[in-house]
């Protein structure tokens, strides 16, 4: 039981079934989990959906937001214009201290540019990245940027190989995480010139940095992180979704076209059903910004009621694992190590300069 209630605030009209899906979400993430979540929004529309599933604000408390910031709306312009919109107000709720974190399954844009405007990022940040937790043969990895930095520089993939890092030990317990540049070869001659100029930074940090990964290794196990841009993040995570929900169906049209196939998936159905909860991106919620200077976790837009509670879930394990703290000091030890090198390319580390983690 919290002694001190770890409180997220919920940006319930945000994602593509919002805000029925949201709303029912975290009434589980109450009722299953003991959970303490905070739903942001049009208050009669929330209260009418909090009926609907038998619920009330006796059990889950509600703030009012009277605007929505639409996922076609461009963020930047929307949110200057929306100062009382769910995500916003979200964001006031964690900078006020009222909350501890927030999720949010609304447009990533825009919660990439509430979380700037309100909350800001980490001193030494300069983008904040979207971490994917996927699973491998061995376990679970970390994958970064997933998709809120199209453009990045050396040391941005740097400071993601910080992050990664530092994620991966305080939330994942790996102790000394293995962490792969995803390039189209393993040789650090392979990739771009950008990709080739990052092999040389991550090898002259103290970060246990293996060299590139290739994308048929991305789910071997071989690495506990892997660092690329958000573009190329994006796209592998949004393949990997699209495989699994392929597999699934190719799998149920297999298995119904002979009683012999329905005998044998009868047989393999608890082996089957563990893979698939493996590969299930509701069980994994959401994906954490890091660098934000406060939880923020983001949510797919057509997240279901078991996604956003294990939303809610995966915010309260940043909080209480103080993710946040831990990657301030990472950045911070890093910046202090580099002050004393110098940095000629792109902010590139020298041969020989050592990065905290």
């Amino acid at each position: 039981m919290d002694l001190k209630p770890v409180r997220i605030a919920v940006d319930a009209m945000g994602g593509d079934f919002a805000p029925a899906n949201i709303v029912e979400g975290a009434v589980q993430a109450v009722r299953e989990l003991g959970l303490h979540p905070i739903l942001v929004g049009r208050e009669p529309d929330l209260a009418r959906e909090l009926a609907r599933i038998g619920s009330s604000a006796k059990e889950i408390e509600i703030v009012h937001a009277s605007e929505i910031v639409d996922m076609n709306e461009p963020p930047s312009l929307a949110l200057r214009k929306k100062k009382d919109s769910s995500i916003r107000v979200a964001c006031r709720l964690v900078k006020e201290g009222k909350a501890s974190g927030l999720v949010s399954a609304g447009s990533t844009g825009a919660v990439l540019v509430a979380s700037k405007i309100v909350l800001g990022a980490i001193e030494g940040v300069d983008r904040p990245a979207i971490a994917a937790v996927l699973p491998t043969q061995a376990g679970r990895m970390v994958l970064l940027d997933a998709g809120a930095n199209v453009d990045c520089k050396p040391h941005h993939f740097r400071q993601f190989a910080v992050m990664g890092d530092l994620y991966a030990r305080y939330v994942l317990g790996i102790e000394r995480p293995r962490i792969g540049l995803l390039s189209i070869g393993e040789e650090d001659t392979k990739g771009t010139d950008t990709t080739k100029e990052v092999f040389k930074v991550l090898s002259g940090t103290h970060l246990n940095f293996i060299g590139n990964v290739e994308g048929n290794h991305v789910y071997s196990g071989k690495v506990d992180v892997i660092i690329t841009d958000g573009f190329s993040g994006n796209i592998s995570l949004k393949v990997t979704e699209s495989i699994v929900s392929s597999l699934n169906v190719m799998v149920r049209r297999e298995v119904a076209k002979s009683m012999r196939a329905k005998l044998g998936a009868w047989l393999m159905m608890p082996a089957l059903r563990a893979i698939q909860k493996k590969t299930d991106y509701e069980e994994y919620g959401g994906a954490p910004l890091l660098g934000a200077r406060e939880c923020v976790i983001i949510c797919h837009g057509r997240s279901s009621p078991k996604a956003i509670k294990n939303a809610v879930r995966v915010a309260r394990e940043f909080v209480v694992n103080c993710v946040a703290h831990h990657i301030h000091a990472g950045i911070r030890s890093l910046a202090e190590a580099e002050s004393r090198f110098e940095s000629p390319v792109g902010g590139s580390v020298t041969h020989g300069a050592r990065g905290s983690a």
